[in-house]
């Protein structure tokens, strides 16, 4: 092999040398990045983040009531016959009550001891104990409003303890597709985190309650984060951390279809309660529904646009101004009304005392109706 050859295979060698050294050091900097790319999801994960944000806000609730048990009695002791002749010797004696356990969900929403939940989760509690992260004892809490129609109930502790309150964010800013982390206590299992998307707004559903009574929700967000028994009254939560809504429901219909209520619902009545400690709530009462194309076509009405009237309580500032069953209600205040949605905003933003005015249509003439908005009973 002569000089150029030798020179040749040296430099062949030197290269192969120097690609092999390059392969090496981008195999080693890729292993290196997927390790750091790993530690950093970890170290910073957001939904993480946010649910350790909040975890002293969050509560579990736990309520007891004493129930008298039902039990089934022959029909020949109820017979008035059989009564007549031999008396109430026969009755069967009433059961002793027993001690029903309930659980739910809140939040902080003021440091001095104010916690948001939903009113079916303390409702008929003899009651009340609230357990909280960072404090090792259960605390005992009074209802200090509640609201059936709204399904909202704010519970007040006491303690010498610091404690954390959640930030409120706005619901109205919220849209179809965005994230959602609903925190609570599902089944009993304490500070559960969840996570999907917002399906849908302004979802309207009914829920049969106890004693028959059946719950109206007019505007609840949809979600896909699982919600179950449990979560009731806990926060729903933007990517910020912020709570946008309260977990109310799940659909028993379907899988991972939960409810919650938005929480521009609950802020006034939060900020009456830390600037006065009471609570004033402006109401006409009025039932209210959507128009369906059966009703359109049924009333023969000429749009759906508007509310029609269900119900008008006895007493209340809507009989006061003269509202009747089947009105269409298509303006309050020269607002115009498409959906049961703008009559819950307009009468939210009134003042009780406030005069009103509705334009209406009964029986196929347009009619206008003057009012008074009250403050709605706490019994409603």
């Amino acid at each position: 092999m002569d000089l150029l050859e030798q020179r040749s295979a040296k430099n062949i060698l030197a290269k192969l040398l120097l690609s092999f050294l390059f392969l090496v050091l981008i195999f080693s900097f890729n292993i290196s990045a997927e390790a750091q790319q790993s530690e950093n999801i970890y170290q910073s994960n957001h939904f993480a983040d946010i649910a350790e944000q909040v975890d002293n806000s969050v509560v579990k609730i736990t309520t007891t009531a004493q129930r008298a048990e039902q039990r089934e009695i022959p029909d020949i002791f109820d017979d008035p016959y059989f009564r007549f002749f031999f008396g109430d010797r026969f009755q069967i004696p009433e059961s002793p009550p027993r001690e029903q356990q309930g659980f739910g969900s809140g939040f902080i929403v003021s440091e001095d001891g104010y916690v948001l939940t939903n009113q079916h989760v303390v409702q008929n509690a003899d009651k009340i104990e609230v357990e909280i992260n960072n404090i090792d004892e259960s605390l005992e809490a009074e209802v200090i409003w509640s609201d059936f129609s709204l399904d909202l109930a704010v519970l007040k502790i006491e303690t010498d303890e610091n404690l954390s309150a959640v930030k409120l964010g706005d619901s109205d800013k919220i849209r179809p597709g965005d994230w959602a982390i609903a925190i609570g206590n599902p089944f009993g299992f304490e500070h559960t985190v969840t996570v999907g998307v917002i399906s849908a707004l302004g979802r309207p559903i009914q829920i049969p309650t106890e004693g028959r009574q059946v719950r109206t929700y007019q505007n609840l967000i949809q979600l896909d984060a699982a919600i179950n028994p449990g979560n009731s009254g806990g926060p729903l939560l933007n990517n910020k951390g912020e709570v946008i809504g309260i977990n109310t429901a799940v659909s028993a219909a379907g899988q991972g279809i939960g409810f919650a209520i938005p929480i521009n619902e609950a802020k006034g009545i939060i900020d009456q309660l830390k600037e006065t400690g009471e609570i004033t709530q402006p109401w006409i009462g009025i039932a209210y529904s959507d128009i369906s194309s059966e009703m359109q076509s049924y009333f023969n009405l000429k749009d759906r646009e508007g509310v029609i009237v269900i119900e008008v309580y006895e007493d209340s500032p809507a009989e006061e101004a003269g509202l009747e069953n089947y009105d269409v209600i298509k303006e309050i205040d020269r607002q115009k009304i498409e959906s049961t949605s703008d009559v819950a905003e307009i009468i939210r933003n009134k003042e009780v005392g406030e005069e009103i005015m509705f334009k209406i249509i009964r029986d196929g003439s347009t009619e206008m109706l003057f009012g008074i908005v009250g403050d709605k009973p706490s019994d409603i």
